[in-house]
């Protein structure tokens, strides 16, 4: 290994150019208009994992943005890696508050700002280069690997569970290695082994066929953005607890070797308030912040819109009101069965002085593992080595809806491998990815596969 990481170490300034050329493409997938960059990106990518050396690169179909396959099985008898990741980003609205182009790449501070520099650009590329300083440095890698780069992430992923289930023969592997979750904090390396599940509604009341005169008609119609208000404010008790009927039925609890041990986890309370500049924080009374956010689901208003918004007065009642709503779900909760029941229930409080359409867009289901199995502890092993310390253990309270599907329709464990930061503005302006971890997640992600190859 140790000309591997010299070869990484006498490249890092020139993997930080290569970033940017991948990070200056706009491969919005949210937005038609990007379209072609999403495509030109897909292609970018099949053409540097020829580069590095991979084989039997390709880009497959799916009725949406295509996958990105590329592969090298060279070492029969060790242990195959799936690689998953995703070459789409966010938009950059609003894009006044960035303050550098949100695809020209800039450093400021040991940071590389950028959309899609930590999400997940940044953390598919350092895989990439681990894979190049093994292939330039011994002709092969210590284990067999497969790389599945989608364009459709930042969208639901909505043709991916299909992609896998068409493909099972051709992905099949021992693990699942997935880079796109943040470190624990600043200098504590983490490897997460519990992710959230998502339902997410879009919810539309319509009080009349235009808007209205709140003089004229005040008082005689219902208003819905007052009724979509009230609506929303009964989904929780004062002590954040929510009030769908049935919701916590099959959330499975803390263990107190959970708790005790994220109790010892250098989280500052103050810090986090002051840093996302959060008066007093706020949760489902009888959990802690880690706690809140990693293992508790939720119920959260992500948008609102109805009536005059603009500059000045105008006195109307909104002929409609639009919310849009998610759920962040924990292990054993079924999405589709918290879709019903939050369908059930918002008909059964909506009044009849409105109509109602609820629209169920996307979700995905929770994913957690034993941090103890072989492949997490070989990772913990790498990222031991590459960064000069033993990481920690935790969940995270985002959601890759591919875990889980690659635990139910492969059989596979997974791995979550990143480097980001807590503080890294994923899905907001002035993303970022720090300088020092992308290039210690190279070096942990070379000798990542050196250790996998010692699991068999």
């Amino acid at each position: 290994m140790d000309k591997v990481i010299d070869f990484i170490n006498v490249n890092r300034e020139k993997y930080l150019e290569e970033l940017k050329a991948f990070l200056a493409i706009p491969s919005i997938s949210a937005l038609p208009e990007h379209a072609g960059d999403v495509k030109r990106c897909a292609e970018w990518c099949a053409d540097e994992m020829r580069r590095i050396g991979l084989q039997n690169v390709r880009l497959i179909a799916t009725p949406g943005n295509p996958v990105v396959y590329g592969d090298w099985l060279g070492a029969p008898g060790a242990p195959t890696i799936l690689f998953y990741g995703h070459y789409d980003v966010q938009p950059v609205d609003p894009l006044n508050l960035w303050q550098s182009p949100p695809f020209e790449a800039t450093i400021r501070d040991g940071e590389i700002y950028a959309r899609g520099s930590a999400d997940d650009k940044g953390q598919v590329f350092m895989h990439f280069k681990a894979v190049e300083a093994h292939m330039k440095q011994t002709g092969k890698l210590p284990v067999n690997i497969k790389f599945i780069l989608e364009g459709e992430e930042e969208v639901g992923s909505v043709n991916l569970d299909n992609f896998v289930k068409a493909h099972k023969n051709e992905l099949s592997a021992d693990v699942v290695v997935i880079s796109d979750s943040p470190m624990f904090a600043r200098g504590v390396p983490s490897i997460c082994y519990g992710l959230r599940g998502l339902v997410y509604f879009q919810i539309d009341l319509r009080g009349s066929n235009t808007d209205l005169h709140s003089g004229s008609f005040g008082g005689a119609v219902a208003n819905p953005a007052m009724v979509l208000s009230q609506m929303l404010a009964s989904m929780k008790d004062r002590g954040g607890r929510i009030k769908i009927p049935g919701f916590y039925d099959d959330v499975v609890p803390l263990t107190d070797a959970e708790r005790n041990a994220w109790a010892q986890l250098p989280f500052n309370e103050r810090a986090y308030r002051k840093d996302f500049g959060i008066p007093k924080v706020f949760g489902e009374s009888g959990y802690s912040t880690l706690e809140r956010t990693w293992a508790r689901p939720t119920f959260e208003v992500n948008g609102l819109l109805s009536g005059f918004t603009g500059e000045g007065a105008k006195t109307v009642l909104p002929a409609v009101a639009m919310a849009k709503v998610s759920m962040r779900l924990v292990a054993n909760q079924d999405p589709d069965k918290i879709a019903n029941l939050f369908e059930a229930h918002l008909k059964d409080v909506a009044p009849k002085t409105v109509e109602l359409k609820i629209t169920r867009m996307h979700g995905g289901k929770p994913w957690m593992t034993s941090y103890d199995n072989p492949f997490v502890q070989a990772a913990g092993r790498a990222i031991e080595k590459g960064f000069g310390q033993k990481p920690v253990y935790t969940r995270e309270g985002g959601s890759i809806p591919v875990v889980s599907t690659f635990q139910e329709e492969l059989g596979l464990p997974s791995v979550l491998f990143g480097v980001g930061l807590p503080d890294e503005n994923a899905h907001a302006p002035n993303e970022k990815l720090d300088v020092a971890n992308f290039h210690g997640g190279i070096i942990a992600s070379a000798i990542f596969y050196d250790e996998i190859a010692r699991t068999r």
